[in-house]
């Protein structure tokens, strides 16, 4: 039974999984909208809602979890740009566009952007 269990897998063990999500989710921060799988794309909707939440602080506390999640250069790149863009928002920072499926495999592909 799956019970009580939040997040997708991916067929991963745990590091490769958190190493998979970190870089997709340092690709999100640095080119602001990527392509992948509708599945990897609802997963990583989750994870860089909570870095935005993070970034807008401003604390000495959360520029370091944004640092430890995301790197020295990016986190500071991320800072910058999201007290400019996120200031007045509450929640909903990302949004995930539909496309069509893969031909190769029929994966389901989504394009998931900043707001």
């Amino acid at each position: 039974m799956n019970k009580r269990k939040v997040g997708r897998t991916f067929s991963r063990k745990r590091d490769v999984r958190k190493a998979f999500l970190r870089d997709l989710s340092r690709s999100m921060v640095l080119h602001g909208r990527i392509q992948t799988t509708d599945a990897r794309a609802r997963e990583l909707r989750r994870i860089v809602e909570r870095l935005v939440t993070h970034a807008k602080k401003e604390t000495l506390a959360s520029r370091r979890y944004l640092v430890a999640a995301l790197g020295k250069d990016v986190a500071k790149k991320f800072i910058d740009e999201t007290e400019k863009k996120f200031s007045t928002r509450n929640g909903g920072y990302t949004r995930i566009i539909k496309q069509e499926s893969r031909k190769s495999d029929g994966a389901k592909l989504a394009i998931i952007e900043f707001v």
